[in-house]
């Protein structure tokens, strides 16, 4: 099955489907089933936005990061240990160095608050428990 073509909203095709669902809608396409000859009419919606830090801004590497880690991943959890990251009891967070978070392909793992708070600071902070010293 392959698209031939793919609609913006607004353009003709996908009025109704704009009506239906308005800002969400993020483009229709068209695609034939040369098996079937079939077509359908597909859409592309927004179901969830959040927050994220663009690639082109600058991280400094050591900058400190919190980086989400679920309990059973014991594996992950002795590496992130090897590479100097500690535990954030009141976070429930790993906290690495930016770097070395990259270095172990955790780059989708790292909470976006924590990635503002480090950069805002270049580094680690205080008492007021958003993130500690880590050794390096």
């Amino acid at each position: 099955m392959r698209a031939r073509k793919t609609l913006k909203p607004g353009q003709h095709g996908t009025k109704n489907l704009l009506d239906q669902y308005g800002d969400q809608l993020i483009c229709v396409r068209y695609r034939y089933d040369e098996e079937r000859k079939l077509r359908h009419k597909t859409v592309e919606l927004i179901v969830e936005s959040t927050s994220w830090i663009p690639q082109d801004e600058s991280i400094p590497p050591d900058s400190i990061v919190g980086v989400r880690v679920e309990l059973n991943e014991i594996n992950l959890q002795r590496r992130l240990r090897q590479a100097g990251g500690i535990w954030n009891r009141q976070l429930r967070l790993w906290q690495i160095r930016y770097d070395q978070a990259v270095a172990l392909k955790l780059e989708d793992r790292i909470e976006p608050s924590t990635l503002s708070n480090s950069r805002k600071r270049n580094g680690a902070t205080g008492k007021n428990g958003d993130l500690s010293t880590i050794r390096h």
